[in-house]
């Protein structure tokens, strides 16, 4: 099979993924973006993978702290109240594009002590099934392109607010594991890169029952990602979010929380005249992502898309919420309302959530996602120092 009806097969499948560095020209991207979007690979690193914050808008930087902060804060691991903490999130991506494709997220979390907690995750996101032919459409079988990143985090208090966290990642992304020749001599290969996450998270008691918390996080601080030996690497998803969140505990049985993120990809917006990032260092690409813009100070925050969310509890047992998620028509373009449920039962949560946009406008629509929780271990005892 040569290298132009392979990569026919792969765009058709996988929605025009960039492929060897060959940039898309139309189609939607991995995380259901437009091609506006400012291009990236890997693009599956900062999609939402738990129902809890899927179900609000997919806002988790400044809430409540749950085994998932190891995606959206994981210096929020830190103020687990149970020792050892265990969740696993599944959710059908793209369905109404390609029934198979899924993404997959497992999250653990171990408090070594009341200021010390370690954090491990890993994410696989399934391209599906692709059938391979030859120029004559002879069967070669099937081949399953797919990516995971695995995640070690460690968080430490800082007094009874402040926590930090450090992570450290590394990302396989197996988009084709067949090699092929061009006229060039060039050769695919899957990618491989590292990266690096920091984060901050503060909260702070006010009034009689209330919390207000604040988050920062920025990841996939990394190596740049290649699929061949002779082109060069591209850009990952580097991400600044931040957000903030409010409690209030209404009575013994009720609790409201109020949140939103702010979320901003540190990669160069420009593209040179083959469609593809120019090539620069990854420090220079962070801070020209603040000032590249071709509009200007307006276009710059364009780039910046909009989660805020609800949280309902109703006796620790029962949750309710709701969200938006905006990103720019011309940066993307996906806006959606997020619904959710959670409930909790013993050391066990089950949380549900659902995306609703237009079927004519989002191929996220309908979008489902699942996670199983548990908390065990016992509790660290509260230090005050």
């Amino acid at each position: 099979m040569n290298f132009f009806t392979f990569r026919c097969i792969v765009y058709s499948v996988l929605f025009l993924l960039p492929f060897a560095g060959i940039a898309q020209t139309s189609g939607t991207n991995p995380n259901g973006s437009n091609i506006n979007a400012i291009p990236v690979q890997v693009q599956f690193l900062n999609i939402a993978p738990d129902s809890r914050a899927g179900g609000m808008g997919e806002a988790g930087v400044a809430t409540s702290p749950d085994v998932n902060a190891n995606y959206w804060n994981p210096s929020k691991l830190a103020f687990l109240e149970s020792n050892d903490a265990l969740s696993v999130s599944y959710s059908p991506w793209l369905r109404h594009l390609v029934p198979d494709i899924s993404l997959s997220y497992l999250s653990y979390a171990h408090k070594l002590n009341d200021r010390n907690t370690l954090g491990a995750s890993l994410r696989y996101f399934n391209y599906g099934s692709v059938q391979l032919t030859d120029d004559l459409s002879n069967n070669l079988g099937t081949y399953t392109p797919n990516e995971f990143s695995l995640d070690g985090s460690f968080a430490r208090k800082f007094g009874e607010n402040l926590s930090l966290g450090l992570t450290l990642r590394y990302i396989h992304s197996n988009i084709s594991s067949i090699s092929y020749s061009q006229g060039s001599g060039q050769v695919s290969k899957a990618g491989n890169a590292v990266a690096a996450d920091v984060s901050l998270y503060y909260k702070k008691p006010y009034g009689i029952d209330n919390l207000f918390a604040f988050g920062v996080h920025v990841s996939n601080i990394g190596t740049k990602i290649s699929y061949s030996d002779v082109e060069p690497g591209y850009f990952l998803p580097a991400n600044l979010k931040i957000g903030a969140a409010n409690t209030w505990n209404l009575d013994e049985t009720n609790q409201l929380t109020v949140t939103l993120d702010l979320n901003k990809l540190l990669v160069p917006t420009g593209r040179d005249s083959t469609g593809v990032i120019s090539d620069i260092s990854v420090p220079s690409g962070i801070f020209r992502s603040f000032t590249d813009a071709r509009g200007g100070f307006s276009e710059e925050l364009k780039e910046i898309s909009l989660s805020p969310g609800i949280e309902y509890w109703y006796n620790q047992q029962f949750a309710f919420r709701a969200g938006y998620f905006y990103e720019n028509p011309s940066k993307g373009d996906r806006h959606y309302l997020t619904l959710g449920v959670g409930m909790k039962y013993d050391i066990f949560n089950f949380d549900f959530s659902y995306l609703a946009a237009s079927q004519q406008n989002s191929p996220l629509a309908n979008t489902l996602r699942f996670t199983l929780s548990a908390n065990f271990g016992g509790t660290t005892n509260v230090s005050k120092r």
